[in-house]
């Protein structure tokens, strides 16, 4: 690599990092979203091993690349990133983004209510952003339709032995197991045991059960295991959940995208009802909104629209660089 200089604007929602790129990154070629995603990965993945493996970022780390939206009325197109590849969809990131846009005037605002619509590879996700007295702050966004994949379906691990979970579609796949049918507790158990578990699972369904999306191939695919607290019926308490993703990867945010999944198959099993707000907690003990908004279809399964809520901030801009003779020309992950 001849040139190596990237600039970007440091974020976390949640606590989970948004590591958003403004400057330097080659241009993605590609005519849709997910040909551009492809090339990414084909062309350009290197600079992506630069900017989320160490010493430039960390294992869980998470980034995002801006590229042209083929949608019509899209204020921007996004690329999502992590130390394993890249994702599509990421709903922390996506309530980072829509605060960037009308932070840096990509969108003007509007109060009390400022609506940002950013397309992701699963599809258009919308938001807004609440304003007030020009300052913004909560997020709320729709994302693609949510489902229900398959319920109650069992694989077996070389550590728990059988394990029994639902499989649900939030613009990603997740695996949703009650953390104590394994004998663990999400909020007590530390976060390497929760990983390890999660990175489990996750190898598991991906080798014994199909992952379909009944529209779109490049979507089909178990992106990671949601460990929950097992209170999936409606209540004015929070639930709590970890997700693993990208190998042990354990998001610091409620997972937006997993909490939408969540959603999807709690109104599966009629556990809570339209409009019906619920809290999500995570294992930093931030917190993400939730509800179902409506009924629609996905293809062949019955879906709903779900909105997610949450805050994010910022923590600094950065500038990278690649040093000629650097050993580590690619980074490195440390196990």
């Amino acid at each position: 690599m001849e040139r190596f200089e990237v600039e970007t604007v440091e974020m976390h929602t949640g606590g989970e990092p948004v590591r958003l790129v403004v400057g330097g990154y080659p241009a993605i070629r590609g005519a849709t979203i997910l040909e551009k995603r492809r090339d990414a990965k084909e062309r350009l993945d290197q600079w992506r091993r630069l900017l989320m493996r160490e010493p430039r970022g960390h294992p869980d780390m998470y980034g995002v690349l801006l590229v042209e939206p083929d949608l019509p009325d899209m204020d921007l197109a996004v690329l999502f990133t992590h130390n394993e590849g890249y994702s599509t969809m990421c709903g922390h990131a996506t309530i980072a983004m829509a605060r960037w846009a009308i932070d840096t005037g990509r969108v003007s605002k509007v109060e009390p209510e400022t609506t940002v619509r950013i397309q992701c590879p699963c599809g258009p996700v919308i938001a807004h952003v609440a304003v007030k007295d020009g300052r913004p702050g909560r997020v709320r966004f729709e994302s693609v339709p949510a489902f229900a994949l398959a319920l109650d379906k069992t694989v077996t691990t070389p550590t728990w032995g059988p394990v029994t979970l639902d499989i649900g579609f939030g613009g990603a796949f997740y695996a949703l197991v009650p953390a104590e049918t394994i004998g663990l507790d999400v909020r007590t158990t530390p976060a390497r045991l929760l990983a390890d578990a999660g990175w489990e699972i996750t190898q598991a369904v991906q080798a014994q059960l199909p992952i379909l999306h009944p529209e779109e191939p490049d979507l089909g695919f178990l992106y990671g295991t949601i460990l929950t607290d097992g209170r999936d019926a409606f209540s004015d308490q929070p639930t709590a959940n970890a997700c693993i993703f990208a190998g042990r990867q354990v998001d610091r945010s409620p997972t937006g995208s997993g909490v939408t999944a969540r959603l999807a198959v709690q109104y599966r099993r009629r556990l809570i009802g339209l409009g019906q707000e619920r809290s999500f907690e995570s294992v930093t003990g931030s917190r993400f909104g939730g509800r179902v908004l409506r009924e629609t279809r996905a293809g062949q399964h019955p879906a709903v629209v779900v909105e997610v809520a949450g805050e994010a901030h910022y923590s600094g801009t950065a500038r990278f660089t690649l040093e000629a003779g650097d050993p580590f020309q690619e980074g490195f992950l440390l196990e």
